[in-house]
């Protein structure tokens, strides 16, 4: 059976490969199995970025919950995490968010929340897509007046998410300049109104959408335009956010990036002063930097590695009692005040954490050491993905080059998700080195199962 949610609910390019008519199956489905317990109308909270096709996704989408009885509210553009914040603040029985994230303005995507603001598990997913691919007409017996209504959200859900972020922090920005890149997405209406509250000198770019300039040369994925403005304006900071605001990217006063590894860090060592990290733990993904675990255990925390993915990474946080955890990306996720990842929280943290230290953020960043990372791909067939690790001669290399970098470094070999690829990934203290090792064992994998 072809699955339809990946890693972040269902993606695709709109009007093309995510259809109104896909939305409008997956309003029903989900709003059926999301809503089924409820003896009464199920309510859900819907929310998007500002790519042009959020309006044909939202109509299409509502259409379907209303058509199986439940209702909507609509909140307009707002962050992901808001939903997730606002589907507990109104008690809704689920929120849904329409973004394709970081990806350029012709995706688009449809992700669910559950009443406790977490993405589905699992075994929900497998449920709703059942539903659509067997054909099976959950709304079949909805008529009259048992068909849903829109109705209109009691407050402001921009001004409900500011406060809540707002009621978390405990510190004044009077007299700091901060430069802000809302990647023309979701956050550029709620992220200034939150510095703006702090006291900051806020300078704001890429918080004019059109529709299709989301992600375009600005946000977390592109931050050349916030390294030069914090130069120009002589900043205290800068930070980025994706699309949808789940992600944080900043950079300090010097101009220089402060990804995702670096930014738990910073995070991790504040709450572990205050006594706030319950059990020590960090956790992180496969790709964290090898320099992300040195740091931490350096600091007296146990760090964990999960798949790559946010909500690999909250699942690990929820079984090991971790309170901070993340992904080099950018996204963390804070589960003392939060459900999901959200770059503007996340920021909140990060700014609370170099304040507190007395330090400038390039101080902080330079306490952490991050290693060069090389990835180099070898193109194989689909059949032969897998077969690496059971190669006698692939795994004797791997090995070799494990012992060569002993401490210095480390391998990661992992085959891609969506494509005929294995990904070797290596890092060290010399990048030649790592450069020539990574090619040389993409080369033989390619030679061996391509």
């Amino acid at each position: 059976m072809t699955r339809l949610f990946g890693t972040d609910g269902v993606r695709g390019i709109a009007n093309l490969e995510l259809t109104p008519e896909l939305a409008f199956r997956l309003g029903k489905a989900g709003g059926y199995v999301l809503g089924k317990e409820r003896k009464d109308r199920p309510v859900f909270v819907i929310g998007m970025d500002t790519r042009i096709s959020g309006d044909i996704l939202e109509s299409a989408l509502t259409s379907g919950i209303l058509a199986v009885g439940g209702d909507v509210i609509k909140v307009g553009v707002i962050p992901t995490p808001a939903i997730a914040y606002l589907v507990k603040k109104y008690g809704a029985d689920a929120g849904v968010v329409i973004s394709a994230s970081h990806n350029p303005y012709e995706y688009n995507g449809i992700k669910f929340f559950n009443s406790e603001g977490f993405k589905l598990d699992d075994d929900i997913e497998e449920e709703i897509e059942n539903l659509i691919l067997s054909h099976i007409d959950a709304a079949k017996h909805v008529t009259h007046d048992k068909v849903g209504v829109v109705r209109e959200a009691e407050e402001s859900a921009i001004e409900l998410y500011a406060q809540y972020l707002l009621d978390i922090v405990d510190f004044s920005l009077e007299g700091k300049k901060i430069v802000l890149d809302c990647a023309n997405g979701a956050s550029y209406q709620v992220a200034p109104k939150v510095y703006n509250a702090l006291g900051a000198k806020v300078v704001v770019i890429g918080d004019k959408p059109n529709g299709i300039n989301i992600n375009d040369g600005c946000g977390s994925t592109h931050v050349e335009l916030l390294q030069n403005t914090v130069l120009e304006e002589g900043a205290f900071m800068g930070l980025a956010f994706d699309g949808d605001a789940d992600r944080l990217i900043a950079v300090d006063e010097e101009g220089q990036v402060i990804d995702g590894d670096k930014l738990i860090c910073i995070c991790a060592a504040m709450l572990k002063e205050e006594n706030r990290l319950n059990n020590n733990i960090v956790t992180g993904t496969l790709m964290s930097n090898i320099g992300f675990h040195k740091y931490l255990e350096e600091i007296g925390c146990e760090t964990r590695s999960t798949n790559v993915g946010d909500r690999y990474v909250l699942e690990d946080m929820l079984k090991t009692g971790s309170l901070i955890g993340g992904e080099q990306s950018g996204h963390m996720i804070f589960l003392e005040n939060s459900t999901t990842g959200d770059g503007l929280l996340s920021s909140l943290q990060v700014v609370r954490a170099v304040l507190k230290s007395g330090k400038k953020a390039s101080e902080l960043s330079d306490e952490i050491k991050i290693y060069p990372q090389v990835l180099k791909n070898a193109r194989v067939t689909n059949l032969n993905k897998n077969k690496y690790e059971k190669d006698p001669e692939i795994v004797e290399m791997l090995s070799q080059i494990e012992e060569q970098l002993k401490d210095r470094g480390r391998v990661l070999v992992r085959p891609s998700g969506t494509e005929p690829l294995v990904r070797v990934m290596i890092e060290g203290d010399d990048i030649e080195e790592i450069t020539e090792l990574a090619e040389k064992a993409a080369e033989l994998i390619t030679r061996k199962l391509g």
